[in-house]
């Protein structure tokens, strides 16, 4: 049996891995760890993984089925010949972005929940990154849900939300997509507020965006002021960790139970990340939440 090493990032979540060499196949039992690690942490750090493209691919595929990016603001791959890599970067070549989401800060979000079936799982590998900024962060929503007073529990059981597919998490208009004024109009699909993680059972608060987001029902200004202190919960310090990035890091979070997001950086330095994502398998509202 072959083993790794997994250390606890931070209280909330988040854990470091070693002892494995991610650009070489997995054996059986290593995979089973990992996962075990992952369900247990909900993000993982690989420190030093100097990996290819197709063997970011290989191991992704390992974890599921590979989910195509969603689209970008300028409506064609980053990488012709690896279409299933998400390129994050601010990088111009030619006056051209090499990359999606800049240099600018990425506020708090899950990846595309505002499609009906949204990516279970991400690759994040960090191949150019500046000298300081640019840290991402993430926020365990089994906790935010399991320590949600009592009263908002029972305010958001059986309520769905919009989850906005007009802007990236950059702030960036998708392409084809035009302003929302009105958030009860946004396009999107509809979630639980607080759904069952198909693999550990447990409830976990799912927010997706806040911006143009709105619990369905409710009237407006209250779906506004009830989403606002749902957010200010569930990003409160006590659930998140903190990722300092160093060349060739890896990351692999839960995007069914967790929130992140990334501070800005320098516009001069230059920050190439490439991503994967894994295909959603579904989940269903918590025990009491309507369809």
């Amino acid at each position: 049996m072959s083993s790794i090493t997994v250390t606890p990032l931070a209280a909330a979540l988040g854990a470091d891995v070693s002892g494995v060499d991610l650009s070489r196949p997995l054996a059986p039992d290593v995979l089973a760890q990992l996962r075990q690690a992952w369900s247990q942490h909900l993000v993982l750090r690989f420190r030093g993984q100097r990996l290819s493209d197709p063997e970011l691919l290989s191991l992704s595929r390992r974890f599921g089925e590979l989910d195509p990016p969603g689209p970008n603001p300028y409506g064609k791959p980053f990488l012709a010949e690896f279409p299933e890599i998400n390129v994050i970067s601010n990088v111009k070549v030619g006056g051209e972005p090499i990359g999606n989401l800049g240099d600018g800060e990425a506020v708090w979000h899950c990846d595309m929940t505002y499609v009906e079936l949204p990516p279970r799982a991400a690759f994040l590998h960090a191949l150019q990154i500046p000298d300081s900024g640019g840290d991402t962060y993430w926020a365990n929503m089994y906790l935010a849900y399991e320590r949600l007073p009592q009263p908002l529990k029972r305010r958001i059981e059986g309520r769905r939300a919009i989850h906005d597919a007009t802007f990236n998490s950059a702030g960036i208009m998708r392409k084809g997509m035009q302003p929302v004024t009105d958030p009860r109009q946004a396009p999107g699909a509809h979630h639980p507020l607080v759904i069952v993680h198909p693999e550990s059972g447990r409830p976990a608060l799912y927010l997706g965006r806040r911006r143009n987001s709105y619990i369905l029902g409710l009237a407006l200004q209250e779906s506004e002021d009830l989403l606002d202190e749902l957010w200010a919960h569930a990003t409160q310090p006590a659930f998140a960790m903190r990722q300092v990035w160093r060349l060739h890091d890896l990351m692999l979070w839960d995007n069914y139970c967790t929130l992140h997001r990334r501070d800005s950086f320098d516009p001069g330095a230059q920050r190439i990340m490439h991503r994967t994502q894994i295909k959603g398998t579904g989940f269903v509202p918590h025990a009491g939440a309507g369809a």
